[in-house]
């Protein structure tokens, strides 16, 4: 059984291609106190003001004109946890205060981070013109790296090849780090073969394959449905005594055996992911993936027994009650989730709606649709604001129970909020605007439609097709 490419990428709840490499190479944020971030430091000037549209340049100025100092080390601090927050143009603006104010010289780290910063603020065309007006002199093998990592983010694999190409002819590919964004380009662009090639590269020179390597390579077995090349990674990874592994390898390899029916394999990388969160690795993201993946193995006394070891062992946040809930969800469990939404509500946390959403869908599947009204309408009173999935499952429920003008309405009100991009159910698409054909709004349910295109909401062929419906009033399928 094959599983493609795109399939993966929209199912693997690790999103990997956009996290795992940051995960080795990014700049995340830490829980620790950090000894530059203090109350009467400048960052907690700069923290609040999270708009793009705001400058730090006057934030900086002001304090220094206030005669405080600011430390070299400190405004490269500020520049790793802004681009750690996404929030790049920030990062950008101090980068460039710190050099064209303070005068602080840049060094070659500074340029690679200014060089990534321009790509994601400005596009590739200004980072390559960056990267071009750069002095001989600090054109080090991270500078180089950090435009192929620019390269490569953009899909350009002309530009990119020959980036890796000037690396090796200056002998600058000697670490595993731009062998991997290749890996990640080949990857997203689906040239796995490309991706052998370049770990026997790595073997002839010398270079050890890292967790990523390894990962990125694991992940095409995967798309490709490749059990046997999935086999081989992981025992290459488990035999490798400098690789340490985390709970993303044997998630990924657990969720694809699953996939194909192989549930017995899964239930054994799932009983190692299991002693590893015991062990080493007592992340969020291990044990949310464990309460998924018990799941869609079908045990549901696995889903309680590790929800129970969460509670535990870590201070449970919204996503972990979340994944819980949804995976309760996966066995009809309405009253088990309602017993977990107690739970959360207790615990006063902030009012996220993606918690109850999950509720209000269990009730609209199962025909609770007054339930899930009330819990619409007890959340919002506590200021929650509906996501656009809440309004489509209650448009669903509507639906089911043969309230179609309550279901049109509801969907207005997801399409107002809707995310480019987003799919609701067609079931509900379709019966929304055969109910405005049929009670005479033709140019209504034309106008409806349309606002679907605008919002990227469905590709032009159902479009079309919706359109036809309309006006023969008969949907070609």
């Amino acid at each position: 059984m094959k599983l493609s490419l795109y399939a993966l990428r929209n199912q693997n709840p690790i999103h990997f291609h956009r996290t795992i490499i940051n995960r080795f190479y990014g700049t995340t944020s830490t829980t620790k106190q950090h000894k530059f971030q203090k109350r009467d430091w400048v960052f907690a000037r700069i923290a609040p003001l999270g708009s793009p549209d705001l400058s730090m340049v006057p934030v900086l100025d002001q304090w220094v004109k206030e005669g405080k100092q600011v430390a070299e080390t400190e405004l490269k601090w500020i520049i790793k946890r802004l681009n750690s927050y996404k929030r790049y143009k920030h990062a950008l603006e101090v980068s460039h205060w710190m050099t064209d104010r303070r005068y602080f010289p840049l060094q070659p780290a500074d340029v690679a981070t200014r060089v990534n910063l321009m790509y994601k603020v400005k596009g590739l065309e200004e980072a390559e013109k960056y990267f071009n007006n750069i002095s001989q002199i600090l054109r080090r093998p991270e500078v180089y790296t950090a435009l192929l990592n620019c390269y490569t983010n953009e899909k350009s694999v002309e530009k990119a090849e020959a980036m890796m190409q000037q690396l090796r002819d200056m002998g600058f590919a000697k670490g595993a780090l731009c062998y991997n964004y290749m890996m990640n380009l080949y990857y997203k662009t689906g040239t796995w073969e490309k991706m052998d090639d370049l770990m026997n590269e790595m073997e002839q020179k010398g270079i050890n394959c890292d967790e990523f390597t390894l990962t990125i390579r694991l992940t095409a077995y995967a798309a490709a449905g490749d059990s046997e090349g999935m086999d081989k990674i992981v025992a290459m990874m488990e035999s490798d005594k400098h690789l340490i592994l985390h709970s993303d390898t044997y998630s990924i390899v657990a969720e694809f055996y699953l996939k194909v029916g192989q549930v017995e394999k899964a239930l054994e990388l799932l009983s190692k992911l299991d002693s590893m969160i015991l062990t080493r690795e007592k992340s969020y993201r291990a044990f949310n993936s464990l309460l998924k993946l018990y799941a869609e193995a079908g045990k549901k006394e696995e889903v309680h027994r590790v929800w129970d070891l969460y509670k535990q062992k870590m201070r449970i946040l919204n996503k972990g009650y979340i994944s819980v809930m949804s995976s309760l969800t996966k066995f009809g469990d309405t009253e088990g989730v309602e017993k977990i939404f107690e739970e959360w509500e207790s615990e006063a946390l902030s009012y996220d709606f993606r918690v109850p959403d999950v509720l209000i869908r269990s009730y609209c599947r199962n025909g609770l649709l007054g339930k899930a009204k009330a819990l619409m309408d007890k959340g919002m009173s506590k200021g929650g604001i509906p996501w656009v999935t809440t309004w489509c499952h209650l448009a669903n429920g509507y639906i089911h129970e043969d309230l179609v003008p309550e279901a049109v309405e509801a969907l207005k009100k997801a399409i107002s909020i809707c995310p480019p991009n987003y799919k609701p159910s067609k079931e509900t698409l379709v019966t929304c605007v055969e109910y405005l054909e049929k009670h005479g709004n033709v140019d209504n349910a034309e106008d409806f439609v349309r606002s679907l295109e605008t919002e990227h909401i469905f590709s032009p062929v159902f479009r079309d097709k919706l359109l036809r419906f309309i006006k023969e009033e008969k949907l070609q399928t």
